[in-house]
């Protein structure tokens, strides 16, 4: 009965997670991670595949055909061979050769689908998966709950897709980080920027979560997804792929989407472009950028960035591709705040000068998953109309919560009180205040005679209920609690020994 109601309650990502993990074994999740999203993805699109093939098959009287290419590209729909489609995998489920079946399952898949191209993952006839194991995967895969042909199958199974990505990054742990900018870190950039329409560019994209996240937010506000278009770059194949998978799964148009082994340093693929919305989340002070090849770029418009980090290189690409009232959002070590090495300081003055840094907000320790370096967010506006001449800092070292030992992520409350205080600032509204400890609204002139640094904790103070604190008193209260606690540690010592002498005598 327990366990009943155990599985009614927890959902269903989770049960798939735990079921996948526990057939992963002793492979390591980097590999693990490209068999179970590849069978995920094949699963998406079959069911997107054959609710359109349901409905071509009731309405072939009125001459569709069911067969027809040009009927799921119509509906921008992928479409799936007979050799290819889920009912035939699962028909091989049990075959010694199953992963060869998948594997040329996802190379018909490509040939039938242009913009699939070179993304699917054609590894599992040579994974360290046991066909047994890869079997009972698909079953796990094609579970009942997903087999329902609902609409929203396709949604419930792009939500497992996503929920995986984020398990598998913190499965593979630093390495896993580079692929994946965690969800509520994302939500928050979303939230404060609001992308309703324009052009959407990420230089770094990972595995697209700014993009979904995007997406989400489109919806959620009852707009028109097709008012936005996306432009990324990623410099790994492998993310690369998962991007592009992770985009078809929520039906993005991913053709913007590009991969070089350059980079968007040495070759930007989206050279021209000038986007609405620039969200980012670039490596951590970087000093293999190649700099030393960069040193008259046309992007340095405001100091040439140090050879040895790119963070300010990053802060002045992310500019140059903004639109002419485009703002950006982007993650930088906090060290980006305050450092003046390599005229970085000076690169620093001439943004806060030109007006160009609306806001900063301090993270919380342990939001990423590839470093313990802490963290924060720029958002950069260009021709601000409102709150010229100042800018809001926000310190959330103190929100968010832990999710393991070693991860903490912001809550959906502490989101909506971070962007809600941005959006009152942006917007000039009287309900705007400042808030000892938390938010300040600062003139560039104040932020000047601190020499220019953009340390939230500079500006905005401490909490009302810390400006009396009283430290002989706090000392006091904590010594007396020690000591209360030693007096305990003695009486459970000396209770255990007489029970010890009870049970010799004995």
């Amino acid at each position: 009965m327990a366990s009943t109601k155990q599985t009614i309650e927890e959902p269903l990502e989770k049960q798939l997670w735990k079921a996948a993990d526990k057939l992963r074994k002793n492979i390591d999740a980097a590999k693990y991670k490209d068999v179970v999203l590849g069978l995920i993805f094949l699963r998406y699109i079959s069911v997107s595949f054959e609710q359109l093939y349901a409905q071509l098959v009731e309405q072939q009287s009125e001459g569709a055909d069911p067969e027809d290419r040009d009927e799921y590209a119509a509906e921008n729909v992928f479409y799936v061979p007979a050799d290819a489609r889920w009912s035939y995998l699962v028909s091989k489920a049990k075959h010694p050769l199953i992963g060869k079946y998948i594997d040329d399952a996802m190379d018909a898949i490509e040939r039938e689908n242009r913009t699939l191209k070179g993304i699917l993952p054609k590894v599992f006839s040579r994974s360290e998966l046991d066909p047994t194991s890869l079997g009972e995967l698909i079953d796990l895969v094609g579970n009942s709950t997903l087999q329902n042909t609902s609409t929203k199958s396709a949604d419930l199974l792009g939500h497992v897709f996503e929920y995986f990505l984020g398990e598998f990054a913190l499965a593979e742990g630093k390495k896993g980080g580079q692929f994946y900018t965690p969800r509520s870190v994302v939500e928050l950039l979303v939230n404060m920027l609001e992308p309703y329409k324009g052009r959407v560019l990420d230089p770094c994209c990972g595995s697209g979560g700014m993009f979904v996240q995007s997406e989400k937010f489109v919806k959620e506000h009852q707009g028109r997804i097709e008012n936005i278009s996306v432009y990324g770059q990623e410099s790994n194949q492998t993310t690369w792929r998962l991007c592009k998978m992770n985009l078809a799964i929520r039906g993005i148009d991913a053709s913007q989407v590009k991969w070089n082994t350059e980079g968007s340093f040495l070759n930007d693929a989206h050279r021209d472009v000038k986007a609405d919305f620039v969200m980012a989340n670039p490596p951590f002070n970087d000093s293999d950028w190649s700099g030393d090849q960069l040193r008259n770029d046309a992007r340095w418009q405001y100091g040439v960035p140090p050879a040895g980090n790119a963070n300010f290189a990053w802060i002045q690409h992310f500019i140059y591709h903004l639109a002419p009232s485009g703002q950006a959002g982007f993650v930088l070590a906090k060290g980006s705040l305050t450092s003046k090495t390599g005229g970085e300081g000076d690169i620093r003055k001439a943004l806060i000068d030109k007006g160009l840094i609306a806001c900063i907000v301090n993270l919380p320790a342990k939001l990423f998953l590839n470093t313990q370096i802490p963290a924060c967010l720029w958002f950069v506006t260009r021709n601000r109309s409102k709150r010229a001449g100042e800018i809001l800092f926000i310190d959330a070292r103190n929100k968010g919560h832990l999710i393991n030992r070693r991860t903490r992520e912001l809550s959906d409350d502490d989101i909506r009180e971070i962007a809600r205080t941005y959006h009152l600032w942006r917007d000039e509204s009287a309900e705007y205040q400042d808030i000892a400890g938390f938010c300040a609204s600062v003139p560039v002139s104040r932020v000047a005679e601190l020499d220019y640094v953009l340390t939230p904790g500079r500006y905005v103070g401490l909490p009302e209920e810390e400006d009396d604190f009283n430290f002989a008193e706090r000392f006091t209260a904590l010594k007396a609690e020690f000591e209360d606690q030693l007096k305990e540690e003695e009486r459970l010592n000396k209770v255990i020994l007489e029970n010890l002498g009870k049970i010799k005598m004995e």
